[in-house]
């Protein structure tokens, strides 16, 4: 049975444009993958809320998943704040496998999100959760937080963005997508 670790944000510092925090939304978004998840064939381990990002790399690499998929959301910086839209994929430049995961949810995410031009992939060496985890990984900023209309997005379409990256997954473990 392949096994994801799923890393929802642990940023319960940063505050959405309207209220609420990218924490508690990717949690959600997390929350909601798992029933597609299960239902697909594919095991689950996850971070807690209470982790610090050292102690939920540490728990993935421990768990040993065969994949890790962070989920967040992001903030332009303070002078352009809530000017900026799009989806971000990051993975680890000599990870064939993350890259490969990573053009796995770009192609399905661009189905979802409203404007498919503004979803990218973007290798890193600077991101935690793509240089350190042991398994294939990739990073998604699922839209702006701090735009009123991405923020909104993001409330609206939990359970999409949800199904949607629990197809990504399933995609690149070639097993088939069942609905719970």
């Amino acid at each position: 049975m392949p096994k994801v670790y799923l890393s929802p944000s642990l940023q319960e510092y940063n505050p959405y444009v309207d209220g609420g925090n990218e924490e508690y939304y990717m949690n959600l978004i997390a929350d909601a993958m798992e029933p597609y998840l299960a239902a697909s064939g594919i095991e689950v381990d996850r971070n807690r809320p209470d982790m610090t990002l050292s102690q939920a790399i540490a728990d993935s690499n421990q768990a040993g998943p065969d994949l890790h998929l962070a989920i967040h959301s992001n903030a332009a910086p303070p002078n352009a704040a809530g000017r900026y839209t799009g989806a971000d994929i990051y993975y680890y430049p000599t990870s064939t496998a993350g890259k490969r995961f990573a053009e796995v949810i770009q192609n399905n995410y661009k189905r979802i999100y409203p404007d498919s031009s503004d979803v990218d992939i973007i290798p890193t060496t600077t991101l935690a959760e793509v240089r350190r985890t042991k398994a294939p990984s990739a990073l998604i900023e699922v839209a702006y937080h701090d735009n009123p209309e991405e923020a909104q997005w993001i409330r609206d379409n939990i359970n999409n963005i949800a199904r949607n990256l629990a197809q990504s997954v399933a995609q690149y473990f070639g097993v088939p997508f069942v609905e719970p």
